[in-house]
């Protein structure tokens, strides 16, 4: 007779997680729209509008011809590299040799375990931002990692608190993880930041990862960690096209640093993976190449329009923001006489029929706040504002 399933027990790394929060809650949002309830969603950073023409229209071409859907390299294609340093070009002003300092990834989250596994033994320290971007921990967890938080906070605009992070105990530190423009707090890039960062990485030996895949979002200027004198040297960048380049399903997003770190990260890419569909390889290339007034209207205009709707919408939660936050989502504090951020959540799900998520999910500085997406279209912001206020009236 086989094995029972109750003899079988699990790897001991599924204790040190739990189902992501978001896959979690959306099953409740799927079981809520199943008996008619609408919930608007105003919490996943998902761009609900589509790529440019011209990417779309690549895709299409490509996949019709039948010499196109072998396994590609997984490097990625030279076209896709050589548009992803023209890129860098374009819009950072940073150098980068297309055949030795760029690696194409299948997402940002990808990239995070495939950094991990290239610069981290079992029981090393990595810094991870609080409040951050949760797979910083929960990736870091899975593989053995020692998490040590580092604090960011309003009072000092969500930067890096340099003088506390000197203070703290560094001893086995690889890795640091940073992501400016901040998610989800909204606090925008300082190339004083990123000087401090590489001086930083530099001084204690730590190889600082700069996540940036929200730089053009409501942003006019758009800056990168590399524009550092020397930072190549001892930082790695991320970058994304799901948020810029409207492509969150795509799954394209780069790493960029020296030769030698991007040829330890290839080294574990290509024991897990066979390469990128050349289709959207090549159709990501295109789309590198959009115009400056496609990048005006997809990344400002849109989101300021929708992020003014989120603001009458965080005032009338009796939340305070921030008005120089940047990017696709808006952060604000939950008033002081409340409980804690998910007894406001649950009550706007429930009683509004709006899903916006709460701060607690990025970490013990976020649990008085509450994050509102700027990705749903402008009839349904309206619709959530128009519901909250109505939940409002119903409770005087």
């Amino acid at each position: 007779m086989g094995n029972r399933l109750a003899d079988i027990q699990p790897a001991d790394r599924l204790g040190t997680v739990q189902e992501y929060y978001f896959s979690r809650k959306l099953k409740e949002v799927a079981r809520l729209n199943s008996q008619g309830l609408d919930i608007v969603s105003l919490a996943i950073g998902s761009p609900d509008r589509p790529p440019s023409d011209d990417t779309i229209e690549t895709l299409c071409q490509v996949a019709r011809r039948p010499d196109t859907h072998g396994y590609q390299p997984t490097m990625g294609t030279p076209e896709l590299r050589q548009a992803m340093a023209r890129f860098y070009k374009r819009w950072y002003g940073v150098e980068l040799d297309p055949a030795t300092e760029i690696l194409p990834l299948i997402g940002s989250k990808e990239g995070i375990l495939h950094v991990t596994l290239a610069f981290v033994n079992p029981g090393d320290g990595v810094l991870v931002p609080d409040p951050g971007y949760p797979t910083y921990t929960s990736l870091s967890r899975i593989l053995g990692a020692r998490i040590v938080n580092y604090n960011l906070r309003s009072d000092n605009a969500w930067q890096p608190d340099f003088d506390e992070l000197e203070r703290m105990d560094l001893t086995g530190v690889k890795l640091m993880w940073t992501n400016y423009p901040n998610m989800p707090t909204g606090g925008d890039a300082s190339m004083e930041t990123y000087r401090r960062l590489v001086d930083f990485a530099r001084r204690h030996h730590i190889v600082v990862v700069n996540d940036n895949p929200y730089s053009f979002i409501l942003n006019r200027q758009p800056k990168s960690l590399l524009q550092v004198e020397g930072a190549k040297d001892c930082c790695i960048e991320f970058n994304s096209m799901s948020k810029s380049h409207n492509m969150p399903g795509w799954r394209v997003g780069l790493c960029a640093s020296n030769p030698t770190f991007i040829s330890w990260i290839l080294k574990i890419k290509s024991n897990v993976d066979s390469g990128t569909f050349r289709g959207l390889q090549l159709a990501a290339a295109q789309a590198y190449d959009n115009t400056d007034e496609w990048h005006a209207e997809a990344n400002y205009d849109t989101y300021l329009r929708r992020r003014k709707v989120a603001e009458q919408i965080t005032t009338a939660l009796g939340c305070s923001f921030d008005p120089k936050q940047v990017g696709m989502f808006l952060w604000g504090r939950i008033p002081d006489g409340m409980a804690d951020a998910e007894t406001l959540t649950e009550k706007v799900l429930h009683e509004a029929r709006v899903f916006i998520t709460p701060g607690f999910i990025f970490g013990e500085n976020g649990r008085r706040y509450v994050r509102i997406s700027l990705c749903a279209d402008d009839e349904r912001m309206q619709e959530a504002l128009r519901r909250i206020n109505a939940m409002n009236n119903n409770n005087k």
